[in-house]
């Protein structure tokens, strides 16, 4: 008996401490099965509290805790694993009963040290026991800010775009309103800075999955929507007015869609990275003629007619859809026009544009 705890303690020292190294340390994305379990957890737990509101509101607010209860569950389930293994190590090296064992691994996991006593061949576990605590609440402490740098420069950006986009965010939506206060000379710099955040978007979001459950401060934005949505900007400016169209909405749809799979890999969403152009996607060419004849409307212009312009969105898009729609599925990001379905009822939530105050000719 004191040989299999012996060896399960140490089974599950050695599986705590690599989930703590990739989890906190390893920079690089790997999948984490603790994190996944507390995510869907935890998230069906704060879906069941809103259900009975009905409403999306009801949904943002409870999804707000989502993140922070999930990094408290991982620093909650080490320890707990932690206190665990120890204690059979205890147990094993000892004869000690399985209560007094527990006693002396929490007394010195926690650095409490009212259980210490005269075992001097029990002080190496000890020991170790009384480093690998505080060791484990820092690396988390210190997780915070790596955790909390990334998510302000994130929401800078999709906050800048709320003005452009509107909210939520919508790709047609963003053409025509540069059309309609003639700034379309500022797309080239929008599609640069996207860009970059898709880059940072792409290594901080497969390093650290829990920031994808990290929502904006305001209900109706969100990184996933806005990104869906100057990617869509993007496909449609190259579909409709190739000649007029900036080199950089090619970058920043690549950028793009390389950052939607680095993050699909870590948290394991299959997709397909070499589709072919005329592979099905689930906007129609409906949704899309209304868009063209919107942003037409708006006075943006256009050098193709929608039937040619189609296969050249559709083709744009495919590299993306999939992963964008179960991405903006699993944030439970606000129900936005081309964004997909999500897991709560409500209908798609077209974007508000300001009223026109400018003032008429004068006489």
């Amino acid at each position: 008996m004191r040989l299999i705890s012996a060896l399960a303690g140490a089974l599950l020292l050695a599986l705590t401490i690599a989930s703590i190294l990739r989890t906190l340390v390893v920079p690089r994305g790997l999948y984490s099965s603790l994190v996944m379990r507390l995510w869907r957890l935890m998230r069906t737990l704060l879906r069941a509290c809103a259900a009975p509101f009905g409403t999306y509101r009801a949904h943002d607010r409870a999804q707000a805790w989502l993140a922070p209860l999930v990094l408290i569950g991982m620093l909650f389930c080490w320890l707990c694993a932690l206190l665990a293994s120890f204690t059979m190590l205890l147990y094993a090296d000892s004869g000690l009963s399985w209560s007094v064992s527990l006693r002396e691994a929490g007394s010195s996991l926690f650095t409490l040290g009212f259980a210490s006593g005269e075992r001097l061949r029990l002080s190496a576990l000890d020991f170790l026991a009384a480093v690998s605590g505080p060791v484990v609440i820092a690396l988390q402490i210190a997780y915070l800010p790596t955790l909390y740098g990334s998510y302000n420069r994130r929401e800078l950006e999709v906050t800048l775009l709320q003005s452009r986009a509107g909210e939520p965010a919508w790709g047609p939506e963003l053409l025509a309103r540069q059309s309609l206060v003639d700034t379309e000379t500022a797309l080239p710099q929008l599609y640069r800075d996207w860009e970059r955040l898709a880059a940072e978007l792409g290594e901080s979001h497969s390093n650290y999955p829990v920031l994808i459950s990290f929502r904006s401060p305001q209900p109706h934005r969100s990184w996933i929507v806005g990104l869906i949505a100057v990617m869509d900007a993007a496909a449609i400016q190259l579909a409709v007015s190739p000649r007029n169209a900036p080199p950089e909405a090619r970058l920043v749809l690549r950028a793009g869609f390389t950052a939607l799979r680095d993050i699909a890999r870590v948290v394991r969403i299959d997709y397909d990275a070499d589709p072919q152009p005329d592979s099905p996607i689930r906007l129609s060419y409906a949704e899309f003629d209304a868009a063209v004849t919107m942003i037409s409307a708006a006075g943006f212009a256009t050098e193709r007619p929608t039937v040619l312009a189609w296969p050249h969105f559709h083709g744009w898009r495919v590299n993306y859809e999939g992963i964008a729609y179960e991405l903006a599925r699993r944030a439970d990001a606000v129900p936005a026009l081309w964004t997909g379905p999500r897991d709560f009822p409500g209908s798609p939530i077209p974007p508000r544009r300001p009223a026109d105050r400018r003032p008429g000719p004068q006489p």
